[in-house]
């Protein structure tokens, strides 16, 4: 379907686990990691830790040898595989980074699923440690969104309304977007979502509760998943 764009979103939603804290707890830094928590924002926090296992003579190996063995339901592996293959332009948005989710994508088999991944930049240093920075600047200028569920360093919902803008001038076709997420970050997008789109929560999760709290906000269809099996890889095709 050429004309449907499908956003995932990819910590619990495309693997079930957060990705920072996997690696973090699989590398042995949970400790360090409690104790740094209070003092600076979450990105920092991981590109902090990054170079702290560096220092205890970790990897990049052995960071994406965690990152394989992460968790992911082979129906949200099916469902991804189905939207493609029907034509559907698949995009990533997500608060992790590059290089974990370019990890893990590659090992299943999924990256060339995608057309884009719009996350916290990273990349590797001379040193060979992993360096990861914010999508948005926000030391230098906060990205205003206002919304207050947004982390300073990405609003998800401006990052849609620039991938809406670039898809409608490729041809200048409206395009229908399938939105799927979890996390209180995904709720700035659901409310950017129009009429003909789709919004897919985690059923349980904050953005879901989010939803919940005043569905009217919301333009777009909800469709509810959660962990049942078949569920999303029958509903997204069907959307599509």
């Amino acid at each position: 379907m050429a004309g449907v764009v499908v956003v995932f979103d990819f910590d619990k939603t495309i693997i079930d686990v957060d990705s920072n804290n996997w690696v973090v707890d699989g590398l042995g830094a949970t400790e360090l990691f409690d104790r740094l928590l209070p003092t600076m924002p979450w990105n920092t926090l991981i590109d902090t830790l990054m170079g702290e296992l560096h220092a205890q003579g970790r990897t990049l190996r052995d960071v994406a040898d965690v990152l394989r063995i992460a968790p992911i339901d082979p129906h949200v592996v099916a469902a991804i595989r189905a939207a493609h293959s029907l034509g559907c332009d698949l995009k990533v948005l997500s608060d992790a980074n590059r290089f974990f989710i370019e990890t893990v994508l590659d090992h299943h088999g999924l990256r060339g699923c995608f057309s884009e991944i719009n996350t916290n930049p990273s990349h590797v240093d001379a040193d060979g440690r992993l360096r990861i920075a914010p999508h948005h600047d926000f030391h230098a200028t906060p990205h205003d969104c206002g919304l207050g569920t947004c982390p300073p360093n990405m609003c998800k919902g401006q990052v849609l309304h620039r991938i809406r803008a670039s898809v409608t001038a490729e041809d200048g076709a409206r395009k229908r977007f399938i939105y799927l997420g979890d996390g209180s970050g995904d709720y700035c997008p659901s409310l950017r979502l129009a009429r003909e789109d789709f919004m897919m929560p985690r059923k349980g999760y904050p953005v879901w509760d989010l939803i919940c709290e005043n569905p009217g906000l919301l333009q777009a269809e909800v469709h509810p998943w959660s962990d049942s099996k078949g569920v999303i890889d029958k509903k997204l095709p069907h959307f599509t």
